[in-house]
């Protein structure tokens, strides 16, 4: 794989505005939907990342028929599936690099009774376990089996059949997954705990518009009447939130003044109220967030006067992937806050750097970091780093943006595989990141 870097000069205040792409974690689901029938799908606001490339490249692998319709939008046809695919290397390489690759079980084992799945990648923040996948599926009637010397999933079904699901945890593509499977199974499911983030809810309606029959959608108990076949449907995903709450935290950082146009401001839940209480203003006009210059911003504390605690938690709670923004911002902020990253137990390890750049931050154990706020009194200061995930990469970036002198941030795929040229955008507002 080619490695590039990204070259920040810091310092630069920005000014402008910028929309934010296509829901990444939407569309590596919604685009797997397509296998449920051989009629066509056409889905838009498709962000072009690394991640999403892979998966679609997968799914033309299998046979599936994909056409570019526009920037962002394409049409699939699953009209002439290769199962044999399965057994090809190129796969098999290809589904481990991204952990994507595991939405694809559900939909092929829903219309063809049948997946194979190598362990797939991703993100380097701790366990990942699939466990909840493959229980719901088994529960469904699949049988399963892991092959642990080659890390090979085998899973078939000579029927799927309704039933009550509990799920043992509130896994966002493992409701994904299920869903997929329970469409075209006979009965009725029950998925009782069930992810209701906004990105299972696009699916759930996606999948009705193609014919299913879900109900319960936005809550954590989803009822699915199976049905013999689906139709062709059209879908766009929502606006990225993850891109939102990044650009309210760089124009924190940077003292600039942003405006984050069409940012589906209906699907944030509490992300904007989070960010009010690490002192950031924001006005909201419509669909659009405008984030004005600020000299400084304040941590509120609790009623009680105690240190604000920020964690993550399954929606409608707060994200985890934006814990890594709000603890890079809170290094510049007044006031002090404790991080819980409640989720995964590998995410803060990035602090380090930040430490490095001359953050003051606690370490307290893999989940919680304690950061004191600079209020800006001693500017952070460029180093080389090297980006461990998605998130990560993103928050130092960030942070190399408000710092003094240059960064070098490595392995920038890592950023690439979940936000859009986003040197290219952000140098649009007034930035200074060279790709080399």
């Amino acid at each position: 794989m080619k490695t590039s870097s990204f070259e920040v000069t810091g310092g630069r205040t920005l000014h402008g505005q910028i929309t934010p792409k296509g829901a990444k974690n939407e569309a590596l689901q919604v685009i797997c939907a397509p296998l449920l029938t051989t009629e066509k799908v056409t889905i838009s606001n498709i962000p072009d990342i690394a991640d999403v490339r892979s998966q679609i490249e997968l799914l033309q692998g299998l046979g599936v028929k994909i056409e570019r319709l526009a920037t962002g939008t394409y049409s699939f046809q699953a009209d002439e599936v290769d199962l044999s695919f399965f057994e090809n290397k190129d796969f098999i390489g290809r589904a481990r690099r991204i952990r994507g690759s595991v939405m694809l079980m559900g939909a092929l084992l829903g219309r063809f009774r049948k997946a194979i799945l190598p362990q797939p990648g991703g993100d380097k923040i701790g366990r990942r376990r699939l466990d909840t996948h493959f229980l719901g599926l088994q529960k469904l009637g699949a049988d399963f089996q892991y092959d642990a010397e080659n890390r090979m999933y085998f899973i078939e079904a000579r029927k799927l059949q309704g039933t009550y699901i509990l799920m043992d945890e509130i896994s966002v593509t493992g409701t994904a997954n299920i869903l997929l499977a329970a469409v075209l199974a006979e009965g009725t499911t029950t998925i009782y705990n069930a992810a209701c983030e906004p990105y299972v809810q696009q699916l759930c309606k996606l999948l009705n518009r193609m014919g299913a029959s879900i109900s319960g959608i936005g809550s954590n108990l989803l009822t699915i009447t199976g049905v013999s076949s689906l139709k062709g449907a059209d879908h766009a995903c929502l606006p990225d939130m993850i891109e939102v709450g990044s650009f309210i935290g760089l124009a924190a950082m940077t003292q600039s003044d942003i405006t984050i146009k069409g940012a589906g401001v209906g699907d944030l839940g509490n992300t904007l109220h989070v960010f009010e209480r690490m002192g950031v203003s924001l006005n909201t006009d419509g669909d659009d967030i405008h984030i004005p210059a600020q000299s400084e911003y304040e941590i509120q504390s609790f009623i009680d006067g105690s240190i604000m605690t920020i964690y993550d938690a399954p929606w409608p709670g707060f994200t985890p992937d934006l814990m890594s923004i709000i603890l890079v911002m809170a290094t510049q902020a007044k006031g002090s806050v404790l991080i819980h990253q409640k989720m995964f137990e590998s995410r803060l390890f990035f602090v380090d750097k930040l430490i490095d750049m001359g953050a003051q931050i606690i370490l307290c154990d893999p989940h919680r970091a304690t950061v004191i706020g600079l209020n800006r009194r001693f500017q952070l200061r460029g180093i080389e780093m090297t980006s461990p995930d998605i998130r990560a990469g993103v928050a130092l970036l960030i942070a190399a943006l408000s710092a003094k002198g240059k960064s070098t941030i490595n392995n920038i795929h890592q950023i690439d595989r979940g936000y859009e040229r986003i040197d290219e955008r952000l140098n649009a507002l007034g930035a200074e990141i060279k790709r080399v």
